[in-house]
């Protein structure tokens, strides 16, 4: 299954630029080597290279060199750092990248971001997520589910936590951690028919 871009895709270069100003971005304490941005990102080095070239003398980022190895990182004092992550979040940010991971996890119903992620997300003042709560509706193989949530754990730069729950169990009156759940904000990022 192909993942349709989001529609940010077509004010950038290219996917390599997006992946890389959304890694680094929205995690702007990091401060990565060239060989693991380009690792996390899925380009060539030298296609990072030439985007962290352009993102700095933007402004958007820093580097500096520790030896033989160029080191890069968000630059926070930028006055566009605030607008771009921002742009990059929703369009390129944890939704987009756990669709994404999850694309070809069969027997999944329903995927929802909940927890600390979708409340800010959605506007609710409050402390920055430390992690990404991710809900899966569905009966997926549970090392299948796990290894998306670290492929997409990898590629956001902070933990990805799964719960699962079955349909009918999604769909019970009963369930307190349900209730919990469906009371407060869930951002979809799919919302529709099984996986088969």
């Amino acid at each position: 299954m192909q993942v349709q871009g989001p529609p940010l895709l077509p004010l950038l270069r290219s996917r390599t630029q997006a992946a890389v100003l959304t890694r680094l971005l929205l995690t702007p304490g990091d401060e990565l080597s060239l060989t693991d941005l380009a690792e996390i990102v899925g380009a060539s080095v030298s296609s990072v290279q030439r985007e962290v070239a352009r993102a700095e003398k933007a402004g958007i980022v820093s580097t500096r060199k520790v030896g033989q190895v160029r080191l890069v990182r968000a630059s926070e004092r930028s006055p566009l750092f605030g607008p771009l992550a921002e742009l990059l979040l929703r369009s390129f940010g944890p939704s987009h990248v756990v669709a994404e991971e999850f694309a070809n996890v069969k027997r999944v119903n329903k995927l929802y971001l909940f927890g600390s992620w979708a409340a800010r997300y959605l506007g609710e003042p409050g402390a920055a997520p430390a992690d990404i709560d991710v809900l899966v509706i569905g009966t997926p193989d549970r090392d299948e589910a796990d290894d998306a949530a670290r492929r997409a754990e990898g590629r956001l730069g902070r933990p990805v936590e799964i719960t699962i729950r079955s349909p009918e169990r999604w769909a019970s009156k009963t369930d307190p951690f349900v209730a919990e759940i469906q009371s407060r904000p869930l951002v979809a990022v799919r919302d529709g028919t099984e996986r088969p």
